[in-house]
């Protein structure tokens, strides 16, 4: 968003308007008709108000009458690898456009945002705008099949290290204040000063690391688009390798962040949903298993580089089990996820083959994910494996990250004491 001008301003075309709470909405390059959708859900959750909505589809003018927004016209920049639109040029130019507007809020939406019920735009806003919160992060209801790089990485690794519940760390709808606004600015302007203006920008974590408020917002439903990827490796690879470096940049602080949510000022989180999935058929996961198998016997000579003993024995272990009763252990996961971490920071090999090896081991834990939440399991649970509820097992794989940090902060500090 390099150039901004007002398209039009017809706020109390009906009714009679409040004065503006300085909010900016920012619709990054939505356009047609889920663009018409968006404004119209707009429209209805900020009734009365007149908001800024920033949008790089000049067609966006022809709004209707009875709406009180007033749009502005935006270039549009590169949006990062993935189609999000958190990347770190649209994040610096929306701080810009905040200031230029004297915004005090914004809330930034991502593509299929008229998914998103007008109480859920307007929940997600007046967290931040109430002064609540400096961040507001969203709680979708998602499938127990959607997001699960989030579910198996991305969240539990967050909540363990940054000490945040956020369930969604890389949203793609925020809601942020004006001086989060400037601490995220700051952030991307490094990205782009190293010529990487689409790189992805962690939002909670800079949050966590500057002190900010930070709130999770229930929004119900929300489609989610699919990444502009034709394979999981560069998906992970995109991901994993930012979220790594990210942890990497913030060693400092979440070594020595031992808070418990409940003494951090400031912030709230929604209660997890734990009510028990709906039963399905188990999917089909032997591709995953193969996937998982080819790579025990081709890559075990990376992992070897990577991965302890302890863990190498639990993938022989998984490697020769049948498919009905594929599972792999809690504790086994948070110790592959922590030793990548290590990895990618002490650079063991090549952090694009390292990305590459993870990838297998990613489709193991989802193999096991799916077929332990496929339907209601009867019988004992085996050791380190928890009940058949989809939210209910991220919840307990995220405690089982907290509870196996210090495993990490020891090997960060120590490496040469626990090589493999």
């Amino acid at each position: 968003m390099a150039t901004a001008s007002t398209l039009s301003e017809n706020a109390g075309a009906r009714g009679t308007t409040t004065a503006s709470p300085g909010l900016l909405v920012n619709l990054g390059t939505s356009s047609g008709e889920p663009l018409e959708a968006t404004l119209a859900n707009l429209a209805v959750a900020f009734t009365g108000m007149t908001v800024d909505v920033a949008t790089a589809d000049p067609a966006a003018s022809q709004v209707p009458a009875t709406s009180q927004l007033r749009l502005i016209a935006c270039t549009p920049t590169q949006p990062p690898l993935g189609g999000w639109e958190l990347g770190a040029a649209d994040l610096v130019n929306t701080c810009k456009l905040m200031q230029e507007r004297q915004s005090t809020a914004c809330l930034s939406l991502g593509p299929e945002a008229q998914s998103l019920s007008p109480e859920a735009l307007r929940s997600l806003a007046d967290a931040v705008v109430s002064g609540k919160a400096d961040l507001a992060t969203p709680r979708y209801s998602l499938g127990p099949r959607d997001g699960l790089v989030t579910s198996a990485i991305l969240y539990p690794v967050t909540r363990a290290l940054f000490v945040t519940r956020s369930r969604y760390p890389l949203s793609i709808d925020l809601a942020f204040s004006a001086r989060m606004a400037d601490r995220l600015a700051a952030g991307a302007q490094k990205h782009i000063l190293t010529n990487q203006p689409a790189a992805l920008v962690w939002p909670v974590a800079e949050a966590a690391a500057a002190g900010l408020s930070i709130a999770e917002v229930p929004v119900g439903p929300r489609a989610l688009p699919p990444p502009d990827f034709t394979d999981l490796n560069s998906l992970l690879a995109l991901v994993a390798g930012s979220f790594f470096a990210d942890i990497d940049a913030k060693a400092s602080l979440w070594q020595r962040v031992r808070l418990a949510y409940a003494s951090r000022p400031g912030t709230a989180y929604a209660e997890p949903a734990l009510t028990q999935s709906v039963a399905s058929e188990a999917p089909d996961v032997q591709p995953m298993i193969d996937a998982f198998c080819l790579a025990y016997t081709n890559l075990h000579e990376i992992w070897s580089l990577v991965l302890p003993p302890n863990s190498l024995l639990g993938l022989k272990r998984l490697s020769l089990m049948p498919a009905a009763s594929f599972r792999m252990p809690d504790a086994l996961w948070v110790r592959i996820v922590y030793d990548f971490i290590l990895a990618y920071r002490l650079r063991t090999i090549n952090r694009g083959h390292l990305l590459g090896a993870l990838t297998p081991l990613y489709l193991a834990w989802v193999a096991s994910f799916l077929l332990l939440t496929a339907g209601t399991e009867s019988g004992p649970s085996a050791p380190g494996i928890h009940n058949p509820n989809a939210e209910g097992h991220i919840e307990a794989l995220a405690t089982a990250f907290e509870v196996d940090k210090p495993y990490l902060v020891s090997r960060w500090r120590w490496p040469d004491r626990f090589n493999p």
